[in-house]
């Protein structure tokens, strides 16, 4: 019998021919295909093979453009080395395997010795050496712990409802990671939209890897001396977040749908008279006729721009839904321009595809091509004159029926050509950029943009939430996790639905989530059709009390987390901080009892405790911290139990932080008041914090219409420095307190050299909670004796000592 032998066996990149320097790095020729080798910064470095000539380097998430970085490469028998000002990029000549160390040679990253970059048929890989005790975090919107060694994971944007806390793949797709050993950290990102794997050492002890179903090998390296330095680096090559309307930072309720517009306006009216701060209201598909985008349910919402109008007057933007699927219907406008402007994604015969969703049978706009980016954008007009002011895609990866996506649909790729094997990843990011890119132009100010579906930098275009979360405690912690993924991986306007989406949450659950949501970035409320009214009143006074306490609590933070915001749009820095970021090396971080502990900023640690727990295990990273509500002293490096009653979670603020508030939380975000609190806590280290402000609405920051203050604390002189201000915008605040935690009896305070009087107070950051029970006595509820000093809030530079 004849012996078969495989039709496609894997095979390697082959062996060193030549080489050639070029202007941004080298280009080396094998026996078998090109590799390329681009410096874009001392520790960025691109790596591209390709069987054939190294054609265009196209890339729908890469913005960053090569730097002038000095190299030089160095030539002997056996490699060729690549050195920067960072790094050394070690390329071996038999075997073009490459390795990447410090300027000391200690190993950052390297090839497998013995497999390195593999093409299996039209699949690429890229296996690495498993180096010892290495962490691998990251990778975007995934479920699992914080340390995925281990564990495998697919990139393939899916309509994941109700998902498990284990499910992959989800919504989005961001093919950067990075990983630590050796007091060492790297990022890798690989720049491939096909379907994509990451073995991060499941089943095999020998290599992680990274591959795609086709298409190029071509992954950057992203070296570093922190986490923080590894995510700046990627937000340099895939872009950062812009500053988002200050009011979609506040709170947005939402709901599978409400409707008709009587109930709208109720609802908006119930957090006016409950003093509940709220900034939108979102409306699900049900504002449409029939469930077609662009469209209004004439009898449900016979006067849409009547409505926004009332809305705003008690303080609410608009947020609207926007499916991409255009309905198959004679006479309905989208689908006669979109088919009269050839804008729809296409079968190979050139007949348009239809795929069934909530309208009925649809077809889709191949987002990929520049006139369909216009076509869209042109039919927001109508919206935007209505007054809506946000837009929320969804369904966007595709979703349809049977989730069964033809893989042989055509895309446009701007001119390139290409398949849904390719587009099917980008696709979301690509609906999002042409929402955001037309609302922009029409809108001439901020527009609000939140997508469900992404790729490596959406976070240049929408906020991103984590889906069709599920109401339970363990949802509710994995939706932490992958928020804090999220931010690890550039996308710093992320959140899930408080309350969960899916199922009905009890008054604890609820209670829970939105003390947590009110420490995330995105803060909304949600649920699905057919499930109990989840507004924070519907649980009951206790629950309205413990929501209206979190909320107005997140409303006095807003100073801080807008200059939040503010920083991630120059630095890339999420606002949602996983552990690993500052603490990348501290064991008990990856503890699984520990791993959704997370940063709120620099200086804000929030410990995220289930529903039906009253007590909880928390640790404390090195430093010295300080309960939030009633200043309790702890040092670090320790675990501690503390008490997590569901009307009070356990945050802690870290020693010499500087922490701006509102005096009032007010009831929108535009409610700032004239008072700013500065909160300072008495610590080891000199710490800085850049306060922010502009309108909060349109692009004149860009033109210098900002106030940008830097604080600095330096404890050994007991004195903090306001310095004068940047930027032309005038400041909302008249007046100052500078609030002083955990120091020993301040009797005197000077402002620049003027001595100044001291005062006390007894300070909350919550209300007490009523007494609901008719026999026990009402808890006071955490309050601190506060000295406290109030000066006026000018331009110039101020000194405060005491």
């Amino acid at each position: 019998m004849q012996e078969l032998t495989p039709r496609s066996a894997s095979k390697s990149i082959g062996q060193y021919q030549s080489h050639q320097l070029t202007q941004t790095g080298l280009l080396v020729k094998s026996t078998v295909g090109h590799l390329s080798i681009k410096v874009f910064t001392a520790d960025v470095v691109q790596i591209r093979f390709s069987f054939t000539e190294l054609g265009e380097d196209f890339s729908y998430a890469v913005v960053g453009k090569p730097q002038s970085a000095s190299f030089r490469v160095d030539v002997d028998s056996g490699q060729l080395i690549m050195v920067t000002e960072a790094i050394k990029v070690k390329i071996s000549k038999p075997s073009l395997h490459i390795a990447i160390t410090d300027l000391n040679d200690q190993v950052i990253n390297e090839d497998d010795a013995g497999l390195g970059i593999q093409i299996n048929g039209e699949q690429i890989n890229c296996y690495k050496k498993l180096q010892e005790g290495e962490r691998f975090i990251g990778l975007g919107e995934k479920n699992g712990p914080l340390d995925k060694r281990g564990r495998g994971y697919v990139n393939w944007n899916t309509d994941a409802y109700a998902y498990s806390p284990d499910a992959d793949p989800l919504y989005c797709s961001v093919p950067f990671y990075i990983g630590l050993h050796h007091q060492k950290v790297y990022g890798i990102y690989f720049d491939n939209s096909h379907r994509s794997t990451f073995n991060f050492g499941a089943s095999t002890d020998r290599f992680s890897s990274f591959s795609a179903d086709a298409g190029e090998m071509n992954y950057y390296f992203i070296g570093g001396s922190s986490v923080q330095s590894i995510i700046q680096s990627y937000t340099y090559l895939t872009g950062r977040t812009p500053l988002p309307p200050l009011w979609s930072i506040g709170y947005q309720q939402c709901r599978y749908s409400y409707y008709p517009d009587r109930e709208v306006l109720r609802v908006a009216e119930n957090f006016r008279e409950r003093d509940l701060p709220g900034d939108a209201i979102v409306l699900d598909i049900h504002y449409m006729d029939a469930y077609k985008i662009f469209t209004w349910d004439k009898e449900n919402f016979p006067d849409p721009k009547g409505l926004i109008e009332k809305l705003k007057s008690l303080g609410f933007n608009v947020v609207v839904m926007c499916d991409p699927g255009i309905k198959v219907e004679e006479g309905y406008e989208p689908y006669e321009s979109g088919k009269k402007e050839n804008v729809f994604i296409k079968y190979p015969d050139g007949t348009n595809y239809s795929g069934q969703v909530w309208p009925g049978w649809c077809h889709f706009p191949d987002f990929t091509k520049e006139e369909t980016r216009s076509w869209w954008a042109n039919h927001f007009k109508d919206y935007v004159k209505l007054g809506v002011a946000g837009f929320w895609n969804d369904m966007n990866e595709i979703a349809t029926w049977g989730n069964m996506l033809p893989d042989l649909m055509e895309f446009d790729f701007d001119g390139r050509k290409s398949t849904t094997r390719e587009g099917r990843n980008v696709y979301g990011m690509m609906m999002a950029r042409s929402t955001y890119e037309g609302t922009k132009k029409l809108m001439n100010k901020r527009p609000f943009n939140l997508t469900r579906s992404g790729f490596a930098g959406i976070q240049r275009y929408a906020a991103v939430w984590t889906g069709d979360n599920v109401a339970y405690d363990a949802h509710m912690m994995a939706g932490i996790r992958l928020v804090n993924s999220m931010g690890l991986s550039g996308m710093a306007f992320t959140g899930y639905d408080i309350g969960g989406f899916v199922g009905n949450a009890d008054e604890k659950l609820f209670a829970r989530w939105i003390t947590i949501g009110a420490f995330s970035p995105f803060f909304r409320g949600h649920t699905m059709i057919n499930t109990r009214d989840s507004e924070p009143w519907s649980y009951g006074e206790k629950v309205e009390e413990i929501s209206r306490n979190y909320m107005k609590l997140r409303y006095k933070l807003l100073p801080y987390l807008y200059s939040l915001f503010y920083d991630a749009s120059k630095t890339g820095m999420p606002i949602n901080r996983s552990l690993a970021i500052s603490y990348p090396f501290d064991e008990k971080i990856y503890d699984h009892q520990y791993h959704n502990q997370y940063l709120f900023g620099p200086s804000i640690l929030v410990v995220p405790a289930e529903s039906n727990k009253e007590l909880v295990k928390a640790y404390l990273p090195a430093g010295n911290w300080y309960n939030q509500l009633n200043d309790q002293p702890y040092t670090g490096n320790q675990e501690i139990i503390v008490e997590c009653p569901v009307e009070r979670l356990p945050v802690y603020v870290k020693g010499s932080a500087i922490i701006p508030m509102r005096e009032k939380a007010g009831i929108t975000t535009q409610d700032t008041g004239d008072t700013i609190e500065i909160h300072i806590y008495n610590g080891e280290s000199t710490n800085e914090f850049t306060l922010y402000e502009d309108d909060g609405i349109s692009f004149e920051y860009e033109k210098n219409a900002f106030a940008k203050r830097n604080m600095v604390y330096a404890p050994s002189k007991n004195e903090l420095t306001i310095i004068e201000q940047e930027g032309s915008y005038q400041s909302a605040y008249r007046f100052a307190k500078i609030y002083f935690h955990g120091f020993n009896a301040i009797g005197k305070a000077w402002i620049n050299d003027a001595p100044h009087q001291i005062e006390k107070t007894d300070y909350r950051f919550i209300s007490p909670i009523k007494n609901y029970d008719p026999v026990a006595s009402a808890p006071e509820g955490p309050k601190i004796n506060l000295p406290f000093v109030k000066l006026n809030y000018e331009r110039g530079k101020t000194i405060i000592r005491w």
